[in-house]
């Protein structure tokens, strides 16, 4: 994934699309919940949410030049989307979506684990209009695709030496709608969630079948396997929250993010994995996918580039 791109060249380090939305949050006793007619809960809370949200929100706060574009609904959960980017100073670019604002209900019990009910309101069909996000395309070093569905669509104005990373997810190594993500990326991400003892088949099959050149598969707190050009699958450690957990929403963002920081400063994989691991950490400590967190000062960038003791 070596570009010819340099950051004097561009005006953008990162053009993010697709992924925003709003998370309503619900702290429950216990995963898997008990039927029940009532539990009572704490206070119900609205953050923005959803994984384009969250990278880009923490590769700003690590000091990268970002922009995001996106469909979203002009509801108000598009206002919260749009007034918490415009408060954190991240350029936000949006067109108006029929179907609404994406939203996620987390369930998220005391240890901090999370289960995601997600509304995708898909936008049947429709494609970011090209003079929203084209401007941005070829002012940009790197672009991260989510994997809604009008992004696929964007591949193909991409630039040459543009570099594209996306993150696949739980992706089950079978699903039709990954592959244009998983083999047009260079760098692709995913969890191994949904791959039981099929992890190192599937990124195999990434790098074999498509353009990758670094493959990595999160796994939790087992840390993350990475695939480069040598053929090679190399593991590395999570790293301890530096803090009490708060919940593990954003996590997987934080690290695609801080993965990225390594890659766009010329850091070998090891590098980009214990930075990605480290911005993990941190996330799991403050609370939704924002990577300022609530300690006043707090930037991601000085956190996650401290030496590991």
């Amino acid at each position: 994934m070596t570009s010819k791109n340099t950051s004097s060249d561009h005006a953008l380090d990162v053009l993010v699309v697709g992924g925003t939305g709003v998370d309503t949050t619900v702290r429950v006793p216990e995963l898997p919940l008990p039927y029940a007619d009532t539990y009572p809960v704490p206070p119900v809370v609205d953050r923005i949410g959803n994984t384009g949200s969250g990278v880009a929100l923490w590769c700003h706060s690590m000091g990268l030049r970002v922009k995001l574009v996106d469909l979203i609904g002009e509801d108000p959960q598009g206002a919260l989307v749009r007034d918490h980017l415009a408060g954190r100073g991240v350029d936000f670019a949006w067109a108006p979506s029929e179907a609404g604002t994406r939203r996620s209900v987390l369930l998220v019990d005391p240890d901090g684990r999370r289960l995601s009910l997600h509304d995708p309101r898909p936008a049947d069909g429709r494609r970011l209009p090209r003079d929203l996000y084209l401007p941005a395309l070829r002012a940009t070093r790197h672009v991260h695709l989510t994997i809604v569905d009008f992004s696929r669509h964007v591949y193909a104005d991409i630039p040459g030496g543009t570099t594209v990373s996306t993150d696949l997810h739980d992706w089950d190594g079978e699903n039709d709608y990954h592959r244009d993500f998983a083999y047009s990326s260079d760098l692709v991400f995913m969890s191994a969630t949904a791959l039981g003892g099929r992890r190192e088949e599937v990124m195999r099959d990434i790098a074999a079948r498509g353009r990758a050149r670094v493959v990595v598969c999160t796994d939790g707190a087992d840390g993350c396997h990475v695939l480069t050009d040598g053929d090679r699958i190399r593991h590395f450690p999570a790293q301890p929250p530096p803090g009490p957990v708060v919940d593990t929403v954003g996590a997987g963002d934080a690290f695609v993010s801080g993965f990225l920081y390594g890659r766009l400063t010329g850091q070998p994989p090891e590098d980009c994995a214990r930075l990605g691991a480290l911005a993990g950490a941190r996330a799991c400590t403050v609370a939704g996918v924002d990577g300022e967190g609530p300690s006043p000062g707090f930037t991601a960038r000085s956190t996650i580039t401290e030496p590991v003791t």
